[in-house]
């Protein structure tokens, strides 16, 4: 009677651990959804925008295209970095995964800091998010996305904290295969603002 009660116990114990996790798993895409409204509406206003300088600098002007190749190839390889931590996780490789997303949180860092870099040259230069609305609309865009990738950095060194600890588990696994799908949500933006702001831009 005992070992059936313990059973039925474990039984609802693990159910709930699924019912958690399910839950936290359509949390994060209700997540995804509002930011995708959210740089849709971004890239709106920026395209209604885009030529709106008030006798001030153009895109042609102001974009770098070293800094701006730059940063993409950066982000694209912290991209393929993430895929490669979830291969090391679903083969069992715990230092594998945490390798890769150790070197994909410094590709992060390294692109959050050349865009700040980008972003002090151009109010050097007198370009500053109230010289136009174009401008307006280029740091607002521009600006969202590289606080994503921060957030994304902290939520990743979170996943990595938690994996080195706790090694690989149901819940370890969830968070690194949710942080990589997230970061590769950035790409994605992140190759239409190198599309549509910055070629777009300087063509």
């Amino acid at each position: 009677m005992t070992s059936v009660l313990s059973h039925q116990k474990d039984h609802e114990h693990e159910e709930h651990g699924h019912d958690e996790s399910s839950l936290k798993i359509f949390g994060f895409w209700i997540f995804m959804i509002t930011d995708l409204i959210l740089f849709a509406t971004l890239f709106a206003a920026y395209v209604v925008l885009r030529t709106r300088y008030n006798g001030g600098p153009t895109g042609e002007e102001l974009f770098s295209v070293p800094i701006f190749t730059t940063s993409t190839i950066i982000l694209l390889t912290s991209s393929f970095t993430s895929g490669l931590a979830v291969l090391g996780l679903k083969n069992g490789k715990v230092n594998n995964a945490v390798g890769w997303l150790i070197i994909t949180v410094l590709l992060g860092m390294a692109f959050v800091v050349l865009e700040i870099t980008e972003f002090a040259s151009m109010v050097d230069e007198g370009a500053s998010i109230s010289t136009s609305a174009f401008l307006s609309a280029f740091y607002v865009l521009v600006g969202t996305h590289g606080l994503h990738v921060s957030v994304g950095i902290v939520w990743m060194i979170g996943a990595i904290i938690q994996l080195m600890r706790d090694g690989i588990s149901e819940v370890t696994t969830r968070k690194v295969n949710v942080v990589s799908l997230y970061w590769h949500f950035l790409d994605v933006v992140w190759i239409f603002i190198f599309s549509v702001v910055y070629l777009m831009g300087v063509m």
